[in-house]
């Protein structure tokens, strides 16, 4: 399980087989040169950035990442026009091998559509590149996202690492929900944001190699058997696309705050302040006249250098008192008092979805429906949760409980109320109307969105960098609060996180939500161990695999305690 061999900031060795490939190693040397690309970046020294940059998308290290991420995310059965997939251990190193720039040639997108999110009935592109250059982006995404995260607007939100919605909401409310906050917000969207971002801008302005980026700018497109060339923007689905985004959003906070600085007094007058999700964006002001007058004027000057625009239709000033929609929650002051909650669209979208689930599953068994409806009740609720969404939660599983009535009824026309009510629903504490059923042998209970318990989010400090070692253990303790928070009445769960600090004892590397974990048994069951938490780890998926196909031997690791001698 080792990589022999070392070059200056990575691995150079190649391992025979995709299961002998040290991980940790790998993890740890690329995290070294992205550490060094921040410092470099703070110092100002490009130079230096376009060097270390060039040796971590060369290294042994960052290419086997690259093919892990690609070969592991949501998108790794969808094929490019190519049709082909990376679904076994040697098509992964062969894809390691095929990872060169001297000769490297992107090929064309294959364009899909998809409905969007906010109209189902309208349709958005989307375009799928081969696995080749999936992998190529994710390794050069390795060396450019140190750089993004350096220089990134302190309150942009969106496809940032350890930066999610909910931060961006709280950022709302400390700079609206105070008496004497501003009281007017520009809302701004900007049109076709990833389709018409100036090539020649991202060209001059993003740091990395300029020949692979104009190769993957001017690629095009399949669709329908035709090939259609790409003049301006970065296609939506590549790996690379959000951030080449982010960066060429990234400096309007800071001409903000350059035009408005809190240190005069007529920074502080004009109450300016900025939120951005992806290409969603507020901007605060004391009035009405200074939003239209002085802010969004400089808003459309800054855009357009980077060739976009604002929406028309979709850019608006609003009142706080009228409230506004943003990221799927309605932010608004009631009679002074600052609420956020669900926004009705969304409230309507879930129950239309739940409902279609119900009426597309007539006729399987109670149990198969809750795994069915139970993911989207929990997911949604668990979106929501940090906003005043109390009486939204009760009032869902009000609605949600009589349409599983309306279908148990259904089932059974020749039977009573009482006998479709003992069959399906059962009492809990003081719940009387709790659905349930069998699954595969376990019985499967109705999540209840009332039971969820409303949490204030704290928001990620605006100039933390999960990047810069400096930030480490803010990152250590924010992780292990969200982790307890998540795991909530799964405490064999909590307790095994806990024991290994959080760490994965093969790969050496964080366990989060987003990575996944396998609960697995030391000793397996049918040689006779146990199910207790002496005998199980948490491991990564990809590691799990490696424990199976190797036959190695885990060992329990056991909690180290930082004590105040330690500080």
């Amino acid at each position: 399980m080792t990589v022999e061999g070392q070059t200056t900031g990575a691995v150079s060795h190649q391992a025979d087989e995709w299961h002998t490939i040290n991980w940790e190693q790998a993890h740890r040397e690329v995290r070294r040169l992205q550490a060094r690309i921040v410092k470099a970046t703070q110092a100002g020294r490009w130079g230096k950035v376009k060097a270390l940059q060039r040796l971590l998308t060369r290294s042994y290290s960052a290419k086997v990442l690259a093919v892990k991420r690609v070969t592991e995310n949501k998108g790794h059965k969808t094929p490019g026009i190519d049709g082909e997939v990376w679904d076994t251990p040697a098509k992964k190193m062969q894809g390691v091998d095929s990872l060169r720039q001297h000769g490297y040639r992107p090929l064309p997108l294959r364009r899909i559509y998809i409905p969007k999110s906010s109209n189902p009935n309208k349709k958005r592109p989307l375009g799928i590149p081969v696995m080749k250059d999936r992998a190529m982006q994710a390794l050069y995404k390795l060396a450019l996202e140190p750089v993004a995260e350096t220089t990134a607007d302190l309150n942009s939100y969106g496809f940032r690492s350890e930066r999610n919605c909910a931060d961006a909401l709280e950022a709302c409310y400390i700079g609206l929900a105070r008496q004497g906050s501003a009281q007017w917000i520009l809302e701004g969207d900007i049109k076709a944001c990833f389709d018409t971002i100036s090539h020649s801008w991202l060209m001059d302005n993003i740091s990395m190699e300029k020949t692979i980026l104009r190769k993957w700018l001017r690629a095009g497109y399949m669709e329908n058997g035709h090939l259609f060339p790409t003049e301006e923007g970065t296609p939506q689905g590549g790996i690379i696309s959000p951030i080449l985004a982010n960066m060429a959003l990234d400096g309007l906070e800071r001409r903000l705050r350059q035009t408005y600085p809190r240190t005069t007094k007529r920074g502080v007058k004009a109450k300016v302040n900025f939120v951005r999700y992806a290409d969603d964006f507020i901007i605060t002001g004391a009035s009405k006249e200074l939003l239209e007058g002085e802010v969004k004027p400089l808003v459309e000057a800054f855009l357009q250098e980077r060739g976009l625009m604002l929406s028309p239709e979709k850019t608006l000033i609003t009142h706080i008192e009228d409230g506004f929609d943003f990221l799927g929650q309605t932010v608004r002051k009631y009679d002074g008092k600052f609420l956020i909650k669900p926004a009705k669209g969304k409230i309507k979208e879930v129950m239309r979805k739940i409902r279609h689930i119900i009426k597309a599953n007539r006729q399987v068994p109670a149990g198969r429906l809750i795994v069915l409806l139970n993911p989207v009740i929990r997911g949604w609720a668990m979106y929501h949760r940090h906003a005043s969404s109390s009486a939204v939660f009760h009032q869902l599983h009000h609605e949600i409980v009589m349409a599983l009535w309306r279908w148990a009824v259904r089932r059974h026309p020749q039977k009573g109320k009482r006998w479709v009510k003992n069959k399906y629903f059962k009492r809990v504490g003081f719940d009387k109307w709790v659905f349930y059923g069998e699954y595969k042998g376990k019985e499967r209970q109705l999540s209840n969105m009332g039971k969820i318990h409303i949490r204030r989010h704290i928001k990620i400090k605006g100039d933390a960098n999960p990047f810069d070692p400096a930030w480490e253990i803010y990152f250590e303790k924010r992780l292990a609060r969200k982790m307890v928070q998540q795991l909530h009445s799964k405490r064999q769960l909590i307790r095994l996180w806990k024991e290994q600090n959080g760490i994965c004892p093969i790969c050496k590397q964080k366990i989060t939500m987003e990575t996944g974990w396998h609960n697995h048994h030391i000793v397996q069951r049918v040689y006779g161990g146990s199910d207790s938490a002496e005998n199980r780890v948490l491991l990564h998926p990809n590691c799990h695999r490696l424990v199976h196909s190797q036959g190695i031997t885990v060992e329990k690791p056991r909690p180290v305690w930082r004590g105040v001698s330690e500080a």
